[in-house]
């Protein structure tokens, strides 16, 4: 049987089973296409959510009071936590390596301003804020840098407050309420949007010492220390840990490289994006079952077929290699037509729902007709060995 020979009949197998093929491919194409979309969204979130962590940048360090790390016995007094304070941050801002150490802290408070009145985030934060997190100022001035006991009482504005509260009005040198304290606003922020949920444009900055007496705390909610792109971040680490434990009597704290926040987040999406395309491989299993169900009808339907192969001379190989050749192919086209049933369902959906994150990752699509094209080998093999393995006069009998 030569090659042209070969493809022929497979081709007229298929051809002349026009429904049954069609649906035997449609089983595989739902299954792949459920993968696509399915990992589509999965690397759509994962990309999404990296992204928003590093818009302000990857050499971040952030502190927070507390360690996380859980002790096998009460310490008794010695367990008190001793929170992080505005000079905390001005000594870490000294150590080598260190670009800004910012401090910071939040709360919500009504601010009223020109006889209106709105409720939002009130961000205590450091003179050096906007060079930590890569932010710019619109209008006026950022904060001064001032002695924490001598902070002036300054505001500045997120674009949105300053639309909500002032309209097309000038708002920089007025007088604004913030929780029943006056301020006088010095500027106001570019537009900045949504950063994981948190609308940085609907919030008012103000020194974090004049924070700390606003919301009656004690403490700061964090320092975020920004490092030079080439530092020796493990390093850095260990000289934080050593200040803060010189000058708190002990490691109260919890030290956290955003590098780090990202590799546990990236390999926590990772598997997300893993398990949901395990979850749409289920609909490409229950293809495999189709292919293996029709693939017997087949042999048993073309049993004369077979036998007169066979006594024309056709040896066993070939007629195994034949209905093997019709199975992968039906997976094979059908895992094509998959791909593309995924890929465009995901983008249809990015369409209709634009702040839904789309992304198809190629290698899981690739992997994914891969596995189509071993679905069809596998669920082909049975039935292939036993049509080989048909006496021919018996076969030709059954005509």
């Amino acid at each position: 049987m030569t090659a042209h020979d070969f493809v022929g009949f497979v081709g007229r197998a298929m051809i002349a089973h026009r429904l049954r093929s069609f649906l035997t491919a449609l089983g595989v194409c739902v299954g792949i296409a459920a993968v696509i979309l399915l990992t589509s969204l999965g690397a759509g979130l994962r990309e999404f959510v990296v992204a928003e962590f590093t818009q302000f940048g990857t050499n971040i360090i952030s502190i927070e009071p507390g360690r996380t790390k859980t002790r096998g016995m009460s310490i008794g007094i010695f367990g008190v936590v001793r929170p992080l304070t505005i000079e905390d941050s001005e000594v870490l801002a000294h150590l080598p390596g260190v670009i800004v150490a910012n401090p910071g802290l939040a709360g919500n408070a009504e601010v009223g301003a020109l006889g209106r009145t709105r409720r939002v985030t009130v961000l205590g934060e450091g003179a050096d804020f906007p060079r930590a997190f890569q932010l710019r100022v619109a209008q006026g001035r950022w904060l001064p840098k001032e002695d924490a006991s001598q902070a002036r009482a300054f505001a500045v504005l997120g674009s949105k407050v300053r639309q909500e509260l002032y309209g097309n009005t000038n708002p920089l040198g007025s007088r604004i309420d913030i929780g029943g304290n006056r301020f006088r606003v010095i500027g106001v922020m570019e537009s900045k949007g949504q950063v994981l949920g948190f609308d940085m444009d609907d919030a008012v900055y103000i020194p974090a010492a004049r924070a700390l007496e606003l919301f009656n705390r004690e403490g700061l909610m964090s320092i975020d220390v920004v490092h030079e792109a080439g530092a020796d971040v493990p390093r850095l680490v260990e000289d934080i840990k050593r200040v803060l434990s010189g000058r708190h009597g002990r490691e109260d704290f919890t030290v956290t490289p955003q590098q780090q926040m990202l590799d546990v987040l990236d390999s926590v999406l990772e598997v997300l994006t893993f398990a949901v395309g395990a979850l749409g491989g289920i609909s490409l299993a229950v293809g495999g079952v189709g292919i293996l169900t029709i693939m017997t009808i087949s042999v048993a339907e073309r049993t004369a077929e077979i036998g007169l192969l066979r006594a024309l001379g056709a040896r066993r190989g070939q007629v195994l290699l034949l209905f093997l050749a019709e199975a992968t192919l039906l997976a094979g086209v059908g895992g094509l037509f998959g791909l593309l049933l995924g890929y465009g369902v995901a983008q249809l959906l990015h369409a209709v729902f634009p702040a839904l994150p789309v992304s198809t990752p190629w290698l899981y699509a690739a992997l994914a007709e891969l596995i189509a094209v071993g679905v069809g080998v596998a669920a082909g093999v049975a039935p292939a060995n036993r049509a080989s393995r048909l006496d021919p006069v018996e076969a030709l009998r059954a005509e």
